[in-house]
């Protein structure tokens, strides 16, 4: 294929290959040199452009394919258009005479299609350069046209349209001559001529002006008699033309001087809906015959014709605009709904066709109104809609209030009122429901009345409108739910007050059921009480039916149906009111056959009628009893249900007898009763009817043979029998279009009919599977075939063997004994049964055992293969396969497999050849992987079939086989893959286009063969690499196709390709033709893009390419913007808002719902991984979309009549200005798009928050903008976020208010910290504290929702708090003293806010939590619970109340722990013996005890109830964490915990108790053992740490008691409390103490593993390093250790003597394991910590006390020579220990122990060396701290202890001094180390004996004299010499005086020293003034400098 990539055609390479070869080169070197010659200068060009044409010419007379003609035609035109044009005339005289050719042969035909399309493409190039030449070939073509068949009229009328296009008004001469060709070619017998012939016309209609003025009549008659027999293509072609023909006539009258130009007949508005409207009713037949046929009362519209005008009704209004249907809104809607009145009679003259006219209206209102207008022009609409119900109240109530007979026009008034009130109603709820919360001020306004209109019509005599209103009333509560309770009220209430009259009851009896079906779609239901209610009303109205025979069949009605729709509301409600229901259930139906017998002599025709009403009634509520409450179905209720089932089938066997009996009447209540037991039998398992399994099936039987049934509902029957890929091969109308609605009635044949609500009124509580449409049930006479046919495979597959095979052989019997269309019929019913059977059978993995069943089957399943109805043939392929899986046995397989080939072989007829070869796809498909001997055969006649181009049916079928074939056979096809490539290559080469279907399948073939092969396509070998070649050029074959599903296969396999081999799919142009199909399509709104199925296959496409390479999709989009050509309008917003913003504006109109959930799925991918580089863009959409919605806060009170006024003759302006000024990119958007732009502001900030720190930090942000201007960060545009937030937070929509308030939420969160630089201590979110003030205060009003509330309450509390952090850490930093004074209230930012509510609040955070301590019990202590639920739950609610209270009680519990830990747990509440006093009301009494007279609790009871409430709720969750706990619950009730334990009584409680202790001890455990997280971690510790104090309370509180007790009894019995006792025993599970030791350890363990002597094999010495822990693991180590000191205190002293080894163990543990040195000296957190607790643990009273001193004496020494062990050089990790860590333990340990520990000379010597060797260390910073430990030893009382060392170490200090005055300090470590020297020379002097002081202050004084200054050296000197001499000065002032002879004695003995301190002394008090202030400065930076330990732990 590279041979074909050049300028001219390769012809060496091309005559080597074969002819497919041939085919493909040809149009692989015509799509390459498409490209190159826009790319080739034109000078280049002429040299070759002679040969290029020779060799384009030739391969015209090649007979091209139909894609190779488009191409060659479209080169041509382009080489022309760049090079010379000189030979194009002879070209065109070429073609014109190719065309001439007399020659009719089949062979010669692509030739002549070839030139023609080649004029049309030159002309459309080349348009006026042409010349005159058009006249003769138009001319030409149009003769040509006469003798052309299909394919030629089709390719004329194509070619006729380019050449339109190209000539533009130079055509003028020809227009009349095109418009007869195109009249003719409009009512042609091709369906693709005549959408050919609608695209011709509509090019045409640009300038022939006749078309739209003087024709225009005629044009319209000839689009309806195009529409009759059309298929979906051409009633979109057509509708299209003449829609936009319409409209035109409408704009042309505006355009002025056109018309006055030429006297054109001007056309009114009201003319051209009336020209519609004879169209809908009376199509396409002319006005004389049609009222000839009307005398009769004989015609009828065709369905086709009145689709078609609905269609084309749309499309006028579309081509008009949004504004226009705005201002003539009344005019259309009195107009559309007049299509259906009284005016109209023949349009509804049966009731099939009222429903379909219905039809039509309700989908002209839901395609205008839904898709053109804005929100404000909705609710415009919406009271012109209430307007014209309105109206037509008072026609019905004028009809009805006329008592005289004679005058009263009847019931003809009313019942054609009645279909514009349907329509009405209806769509006022789609429109209210599409609106949602939005619709609020509507339903406020009294001047409208809406919801009175709805209601008043409720009592309508029609019960068609009467369903429409209750379903009208069903959308209003789900659109805003907070008038769903009301409406239910106002209901009830009237259906008591009109009991009397038929109208109400039924009227307000379907309204509650349709309120009752809207709960489940409203957030927070109805009050539970309603359910009694309505219960209770059921149960009267079925009691009073047989009171007034008038109203018996509608109380009966009323009161089942508000039963059935109870059920509704679920097992919580229903539970309650059950056995009332199978009570009325049991009392329906007769005790006995006998009674039944008794019955049926007694009744007359109106009691049966009554009596089946209520028992289909009854049926109708247990089966939706069966399917909304399952969970309440036990084996006692299954017991109750059954025995009225046998009397049911019995009436059942019995109806027909009834019937002959009482004749007609009982005609449809016995169908009725016939459905609503096949539909419970349905659902009920079938072992419940096991008895009368034979008589149900009998009648099944009878009901599918039945004589009388006349109509074929093939439509319903089939296709949930039929597999979803094949419906997509039979017909357009079977998928899914936006069309589906109306279209849905051509499905079936004249006679049958459309659903409607009226057939079952029990479908109105029934949750709707289409949406929000309304439900569209099918007549009962339909229904109850298709219930019949479902049941049968149920019944059939469950009855005896005999049974079963009796009745289908009756069965197939009664096929063979029907003839003609009765005989279609009974097969339709029969094989539809047989499928469901075999589908039960697979389903349920069962066999199908019998011969005799299976040759049954196959005969039935054999004869519908071969049956003339194409679906029934589809379901019979399924069934086949069905047969084939439930036989199991391969030569049964096998043999099926040969039937099929064998008829293949030999069938000549279309529909064996159809039937049989889907067959062969369908027993692949289910039985997976075959021989490939079988798969050989297969293929083979499966080729053969799809080239049969006789019938493109065949081709179809024989190819969609294939696909399935390729699907099933996987890796075994892949010999036949090269084969099969080739075959389809050809096929979409040569396939005539007209022919779709053949395309269609032709890829989907492609694309199973692109599955099949997989990543495999990567590879770059020569085979692979044609087959790559070759799926790319079937793809654009298919791209290049008409028909848009052929386009969506394309794009679906481009898909494919793009995923398994990237590199090979040319990304431009693919991006560039999505957005193109993308844009054509939305150019008129999304009602003219014609398919569906191609903008899902778009969109998904374009969702699989953003999420790898969204920047590079987002830049070819733009890129085609820029290049794009002008005439395409939508272009423009490419243009102006990117890809990104195109897709908005298309998810606001779009509303198919899987289509915008991918809009939303690839924005949301763009925004991952865009939004941070194209930040502006983003933030600019979001913005956009969220200003562009109008304020319409004054809809509800705009004066129409000034609006009329002001805007007189404006139409023109509407209809003119549009093109030429620029209107904003987003007008109106519905606020499901605003919501999603909230949703993407959220991500945004996420996004950012991920990128980079600089987005949240202004003066950075600020300084790199300066720096680069393109860089962008999220905190400049903060404005627009708070802007964006308020505008949401705002809206009249709930959901976007809630939206809103989320994104404020997420802004403060992220912002409410960052400082203001030009307002230091200010934060950049105070600017916007008004903003966010005015965005939350609207939730708190009355009216609005709860959630909304909730969430505005959420922000509130987020802002404060953020608010107050802040300025307290601001406070913290500047001023400590202050925030200390008035640190009572800081923290508490939030409780000014409660502190008044305090005491109600508390009360019910208490009651909320025992109902949610009540609500956790398990199930089996239900019988335990409050009769009539807790405080704020009814017992009905328990179940949905337990979702609210989990997740709320955490926080609930925090706050009541808080509040009782401030109030210290002995505050009274005054009201707590009456708290119903000033409680609030809640739906319960608070107080349960109160009511039983039980006593008032003494205050020590409430405490200990409170404290058991809380400690049980804690421990019950924490001891159980699911899987789905958040962090925020755990967190808060360990915060509880916390809380409760800091008060004292709550202590005492927990100290005393202590099982009580283990238990919460053992809880928290478990707590760290499975949540990870360090802060649940450490929270934990805290509540271990206040139970241990708690214990060590209780132990002092007995001691000390015991010594009261005691007076001066004998010691030794005393202290014998706490644990261990006098054994020292500890027992696991008994022992608080071990508990906390487990727990300890744990948590040391998993920070350093290395204590666990089982890891580190021996005890005590290891080999690792010592390492710095994260912080989370030193805070969690140190919370340890700090428990662990506390321990011994909680024993006794033996007990304590048990735990000392460990304790000592993992302390001095943590010690030598985290000992590191770090920088400057500082000690890490986890060896403080260590060194705080082992000084708590060494002067534990338990050292001392007489029982333990020994023992622990012992231990503490082992303790102490294990931290001198640390030092041992075995030790590896020896040097990199910290020194000062260690000697510091050391000095703890003999400054807090008794002096006998430490005084053994042998661990003496051993500490004196260690500090000796310390000392001898060179880093300064480590002599300065040995110093300091050293200064505290000698200080030390006991001389045993201190003397020792001062002997050994003191004159090494003096030694070291007096070096350091030699040569001066050099630096501040020195200057440290000097003055630390200093003080121990000073503390020894303190100490030493009056004998030895002297010497020393001799010692001393030289040394300190040495660094006076004198006043001159003073000036002068640096820093560090001045703070010397101030230091040296000051201590000789202290010294002198105290030892002042030794002083005088020596300054006598040396002179100098007394000159040189007299010197100083006089300097100093000179610059005292002076010096004052700076020496106070330079002392701090001293005293600063030098680093002391954080805490003093000697």
């Amino acid at each position: 294929m590279e041979l074909a990539h050049s300028l001219l055609l390769n012809e060496d390479a091309y005559c080597q290959l074969s002819e497919v070869q041939k085919a493909e080169f040809i149009f692989e070197w015509l799509r390459y040199l498409e490209k190159l010659l826009i790319a080739t200068s034109r000078n280049d060009l002429k040299e070759k452009q002679k040969i290029l044409v020779e060799q384009l010419l030739s391969l015209l007379n090649s007979s091209p394919g139909p894609p190779t003609r488009k191409l060659l035609a479209e080169n041509l035109a382009i080489l022309y258009s760049i090079g010379d044009t000189f030979s194009a005339y002879e070209t065109i005289d070429k073609c014109n005479d190719l065309i001439r050719s007399k020659d009719d042969s089949p062979s010669y035909l692509p030739t002549k299609l070839a030139a023609v399309v080649c004029l049309g493409s030159l002309y459309k190039k080349l348009g006026r350069i042409l010349g005159h030449t058009f006249n003769d070939t138009v001319g030409n073509i149009l003769k040509a046209m006469k003798s052309a068949e299909s394919q030629g009229r089709y390719e004329i009328m194509l070619s006729l349209q380019n050449i339109l296009n190209g000539l533009g008004a130079a055509a003028t001469p020809c227009h009349r001559d095109i418009y007869k060709a195109a009249r003719s070619c409009l009512t042609d017998r091709s369906m693709a001529v005549r959408c050919a012939a609608a695209k011709c016309l509509l090019e045409l209609q640009n300038e022939a002006i006749f078309m739209w003025s003087s024709d225009l009549d005629s044009v319209a008659t000839l689009c309806f008699k195009s529409f009759e027999g059309s298929n979906y293509d051409v009633r979109i072609s057509v509708s299209k033309l003449l829609g936009t023909l319409l409209a035109k006539a409408i704009i042309f009258k505006h355009l002025g001087t056109a018309a006055s130009r030429h006297s054109i007949r001007k056309v009114s508005l009201e003319e051209v809906l009336e020209l519609l409207g004879t169209g809908f009713l009376r199509g396409s037949s002319g006005f004389l015959r049609a009222s000839g046929d009307m005398l009769k009362g004989t015609s009828s519209v065709s369905r086709d014709v009145r689709v078609g005008v609905t269609q084309a009704y749309v499309v006028f209004v579309s081509t008009l605009g949004g504004a226009w249907l705005e201002k003539n809104f009344a005019v259309f809607l009195s107009h559309v709904l007049s299509l259906v009145s009284q005016s109209h009679p023949k349009a509804t003259q049966t009731h099939i066709d009222a429903v379909c006219c219905r039809r039509c209206v309700s989908f002209i209102l839901r395609a205008t109104i839904g898709g053109l207008l804005g929100e404000k022009a909705q609710m415009a609409a919406a009271k012109d809609i209430c307007q014209a119900i309105w109206k037509q109240k008072k026609v019905v109530d004028a009809v009805l209030s006329d008592g005289n007979l004679e005058t009263r026009p009847g019931s003809t008034d009313v019942s054609a009122s009645q279909h514009m009130l349907v329509c009405a109603l209806q769509e006022l709820g789609t429109l209210t429901c599409n609106l949602g919360t939005t619709a609020a001020p509507l339903l406020q306004d009294s001047s409208i009345g809406l919801l009175d209109s709805v209601i008043s019509v409720v009592l309508h005599p029609s019960t068609s409108v009467r369903l429409a209103a209750a379903w009208c009333l069903r959308c209003i509560a789900v659109a805003l739910p907070c008038y769903l309770t009301p409406l239910l009220d106002r209901c009830l209430e009237r259906l008591t007050v009109l009991k009397s009259s038929p109208e109400a009851v039924t009227g307000f009896s379907f309204a509650v059921a349709a309120l009752l079906g809207a709960v489940r779609h409203c957030p927070l239901g109805i009050p539970h009480g309603k359910g009694k209610i309505i219960m209770a009303l059921a149960e009267d109205l079925l009691c009073s039916a047989a009171q007034n025979s008038r109203l018996s069949a509608q109380r009966t009605q009323a009161g089942w149906l508000l039963i059935a729709a109870l059920m509704t509301l679920g097992p919580a409600v229903v539970s309650h009111h059950l056995a009332r229901v199978l009570l009325l259930w049991k009392c329906v139906f007769p005790a006995s056959p006998k009674d039944l017998e008794t019955e049926k002599s007694r009744g007359d025709s109106f009691t049966w009628q009554v009596t089946l009403e209520g028992r289909a009634g009854a049926l109708s509520a247990i089966k939706s009893f069966v399917s909304h409450c399952g969970d309440l179905l036990s084996e006692e209720v299954i017991q109750h249900l059954l025995p009225p089932i046998p009397c049911a089938v019995d009436l059942l066997t019995q109806l027909s007898s009834i019937l002959k009996s009482y004749g007609n009447p009982l005609k449809t209540p016995s169908v009725v009763y016939r459905q609503r037991l096949y539909e419970l039998l349905i659902l009920l398992p079938p072992e419940t009817y096991e008895g009368n399994l034979c008589a149900v099936l009998r009648e099944l039987a009878a009901d599918l043979t039945a004589p009388d049934i006349q109509v074929a509902a093939s439509t319903f029957l089939l296709p949930p029998l039929c597999h979803q890929d094949d419906l997509l091969m039979l017909s357009p109308l079977l998928q899914e279009t936006d069309h589906r609605f109306i279209e849905e009635q051509l499905l079936l044949d004249n006679g049958v009919y459309c659903g409607s609500l009226e057939y079952d009124p029990y479908a109105i509580y029934e949750k709707n599977v289409e949406g929000d449409s309304v439900p569209k049930p099918l007549p009962p006479t339909l229904s109850v075939i298709s219930s019949a046919a479902k049941l049968f495979g149920f019944v059939c597959a469950h009855a005896g063997e005999t049974q079963s095979l009796l009745i289908v052989e009756q069965l197939s019997n009664s096929i063979k004994h029907t003839r003609g269309a009765r005989q279609q019929i009974v097969q339709l019913h029969v094989v539809s049964s047989m499928s469901n059977f075999l589908k039960y059978v697979a389903g349920s993995k069962g066999k199908l055992g019998s011969e005799e069943m299976r040759r049954l089957a196959l005969t039935l399943v054999m004869g519908a293969l071969e049956s003339p109805t194409p679906l029934l043939r589809c379901a019979a392929a399924e069934a086949w396969a069905r047969l084939a899986q439930v036989v199991d046995d391969g030569a049964f397989t096998a043999g099926l497999a040969q039937v099929s080939f064998d008829k293949l072989k030999s069938a000549r007829d279309v529909v064996t050849r159809t039937g049989h070869s889907l067959a062969l796809g369908s027993l692949h498909r289910y039985l997976g992987g075959v021989s490939s001997q079988h798969l050989n055969s297969c293929v083979g006649i499966l080729f053969t079939l799809s080239q049969d181009s006789t019938s493109p049916d065949v081709q179809t079928w024989a190819l969609h086989s294939l696909s399935l074939l390729i699907d099933s056979a996987g890796p075994l096809f892949y010999v036949h893959v090269e084969p099969t490539l080739s075959l389809i290559i050809m096929l979409l080469l040569n396939v005539p286009p007209t022919h779709a279907e053949v395309h269609q399948s032709l890829g989907r073939c492609l694309n199973a063969l692109i599955t099949t092969l997989g990543p495999e396509l990567q590879v770059n070998s020569t085979s692979v690499s044609t087959l790559r070649t070759s799926c790319l050029l079937g793809c654009a074959v298919m791209q290049d196709n008409p028909d848009c599903l052929v386009q969506a296969q394309a794009i679906c396999c481009l898909q494919q390709l793009h995923m398994f081999t990237p590199r090979h799919v040319n990304l431009s142009s693919l991006v560039s033709c999505l957005c193109e199909i993308l844009l054509d399509n939305s150019m008129l709104v999304n009602l003219c893009s014609p398919y569906l199925l191609l903008r899902r296959a778009v969109l998904a496409c374009l969702r699989q390419l953003v999420q790898r390479e969204a920047a590079e999709v987002s830049e070819h989009a733009a890129m085609l913007a820029k290049d794009g050509r002008q005439e395409l309008i939508p272009d423009a917003n490419i243009r102006e808002v990117g890809l990104e913003g195109a897709l908005l504006i298309l998810l606001d109109r779009e509303t198919d719902q899987k289509l915008c959930h991918d809009i939303k799925e690839t924005l949301n991918y763009m925004l991952t991984s865009m939004a941070v580089e194209k930040l502006s863009l983003w933030l600019k959409l979001c913005k956009d979309v969220l200003a562009a919605s109008a304020d319409f806060t004054a809809i509800s009170c705009v004066d129409t009549m000034q609006e009329e006024e002001g805007d007189k003759g404006d139409d023109s302006s509407i209809l003119t200005t549009r093109s030429n000024e620029k209107s904003p990119p987003f007008t109106n958007p519905r606020w499901g798009t605003r919501v999603f732009a909230a949703e993407c502001v959220c991500r945004i900030i996420n996004q950012c928050e991920n990128a980079n720190s600089t987005h949240f930090d202004i003066a950075l942000a600020q300084e790199m903008k300066r720096r680069d201007s393109r860089s962008d960060f999220l905190v400049l545009h903060l404005a627009d976020l708070i802007r964006m937030a308020f505008m949401a937070a705002t809206d009249h929509s709930d959901q976007l208010r809630l939206s809103g308030l989320e994104t404020l939420l997420v802004i403060i969160r992220r912002f409410a910290t960052i400082p203001e630089p030009e307002f230091p201590g200010h934060v950049i979110l105070e600017q916007y504290q008004a903003n966010v003030g005015a965005a939350l205060r609207p939730a708190f009003t009355s009216e609005t929702p709860p959630d909304v509330t909730a969430k505005a309450c959420q922000v509130y509390i987020i802002a404060i708090q953020r608010h107050k952090s802040y300025k307290q850490t601001l406070k913290t930093a500047s001023h400590l003293e202050d925030s200390v004074k008035n640190g009572s209230h800081s923290p508490d930012g939030l409780l000014d806010l409660v502190c008044t509510d305090l005491g109600t609040l508390s009360r019910l955070w208490l009651a909320a939590l025992q109902d949610y301590a009540l609500l956790s019990l398990p199930s089996e202590f239900a019988s335990q619970l409050p009769v009539e639920g807790g405080t704020f739950y009814t017992a009905e609610t328990s179940e949905k109340a337990k979702l609210h209270y989990y997740n709320s009680w955490a926080l609930i519990l925090h706050a009541a722990a808080l509040w009782l830990t401030n109030t210290g747990f002995v505050v009274a509440d005054p009201d707590e013996g009456a708290s119903n006093l000033s409680r609030p009301v809640t739906p319960t009494s608070m107080c349960q005890g109160s009511s039983s007279g039980a006593a008032v609790k003494s205050p020590e009871e409430i405490y200990t109830d409170r404290f058991h409430l809380i400690l049980g709720v804690s421990v019950e969750f924490l001891c159980s964490l699911r899987s789905d706990a958040t962090m925020e619950s755990i967190t808060a009730c360990l915060h509880a915990l916390q809380a409760l334990l800091d008060v004292p009584w709550p202590r005492s409680k927990i100290g005393s108790d202590q099982d009580l202790g283990i238990e919460l001890l053992n809880v928290l455990h478990r707590v760290i053992l499975t949540r990870e997280s360090p802060s649940i971690q450490l929270a934990s510790l805290e509540v271990v740490r206040q139970i241990i104090c708690a214990a060590q309370e209780h132990v002092k509180e007995k001691r000390r008691s015991a010594e009261v007790d005691d007076g001066a009894a004998e010691k030794e019995t005393l202290p014998e409390f706490g644990e261990g006792k006098d054994t020292g025993g500890l027992v696991p599970g008994k022992s608080l103490v071990f508990a906390t030791l487990e727990l300890c350890v744990c948590i040391l363990v998993r920070q350093l593993p290395e204590l666990n002597p089982k890891l580190t094999g021996t005890p005590g010495v290891r080999a690792t390093k010592p390492q710095i822990l994260s912080e989370e693991g030193s805070q969690l180590v140190s919370a340890a250790l700090v428990i662990l000191s506390e321990l011994p205190a909680v024993c006794s002293p033996e007990g304590s003597i048990s735990i000392l080894p460990t304790i000592l163990y993992l302390t001095v543990g943590v010690l030598r394991e985290t000992a590191v040195k770090l920088p400057g000296g500082q000690l890490a957190s986890t060896v403080a910590a260590s060194l705080q607790a082992l000084k708590g643990i060494l002067s534990s009273p338990m050292a001392r006390a007489e029982k333990s001193h020994t023992a622990w004496t012992d231990l503490l020494r082992s303790a102490l020579s294990t931290v001198l062990d640390c030092w041992d050089p075995v030790d590896a990790g020896h040097e990199d220990l910290d020194e000062v860590s260690l000697l510091t333990a050391i000095t703890i340990f003999i400054l807090s122990t008794s002096p006998e520990v430490t005084t053994i000379p042998c661990l003496q010597n051993r500490c004196i060396e260690k500090f000796k060797a310390t000392l001898e260390i060179k880093d300064p910073m480590v002599q300065f701290k040995t110093y300091q430990l050293l200064h505290s030893i000698f200080q030390y009382p006991n001389p045993a202890v201190s003397y020792p060392y001062i002997y050994s170490l003191a004159s090494f200090i003096v030694e070291k001094l007096q070096e350091i005055n030699k040569r001066k300090p050099e630096d501040t470590a020195e200057l440290q180390i000097f003055q630390e020297g200093v003080k121990i020379l000073e503390a020894l002097v303190t100490i030493a004996e009056e004998q030895h002081r002297a010497q020393l202050v001799a010692c001393l004084l030289p040394i300190l004299i040495s660094f006076l200054l004198d006043e001159s050296a003073l000036a002068s000197a640096p820093s560090k010499m001045r703070n010397l001499h101030d230091f040296a000065l000051q201590n000789l002032m202290q010294i002198g005086p105290q030892y002042s002879s030794v002083f005088k004695n020596i300054m006598a003995s040396s002179p100098a020293l007394k000159a040189r301190l007299e010197a100083a002394v006089k300097g100093n008090q000179e610059s005292v003034k002076v010096k004052l202030p700076s020496s106070k400065h330079t002392k701090n930076p001293g005293n600063n400098s030098s680093i002391q330990l954080k805490t003093n732990f000697l």
